[in-house]
């Protein structure tokens, strides 16, 4: 099970532009519009901008490749999911 539980995913958002976060692992939630990532601290998402940091254009498609992958994982054979989408 993931630190980051799907309903608490479903209402972080990022604290700058307010729109939703990808997980990325169990330590990183990922806003891929600002290319901002969070860390996530023993569980504890630290939503601050101050304490977030820039991604590259490399970081970022990693991060993009393994919140599809792991999204793959969670959706399942139907293709079902929570509707959030990675680009």
């Amino acid at each position: 099970m993931s630190v980051i539980d799907a309903r608490l995913l479903e209402i972080l958002a990022c604290p700058e532009d307010k729109g939703p976060l990808l997980l990325i692992g169990e330590d990183t939630l990922y806003n891929h519009r600002l290319r901002r990532a969070y860390r996530i601290d023993d569980g504890i998402p630290v939503l601050l901008v101050d304490e977030s940091r820039q991604v590259d254009e490399a970081e970022h498609a990693d991060l993009l490749s393994r919140a599809r992958a792991s999204q793959q994982g969670v959706t399942g054979a139907d293709g079902a999911g929570d509707g959030r989408s990675a680009e």
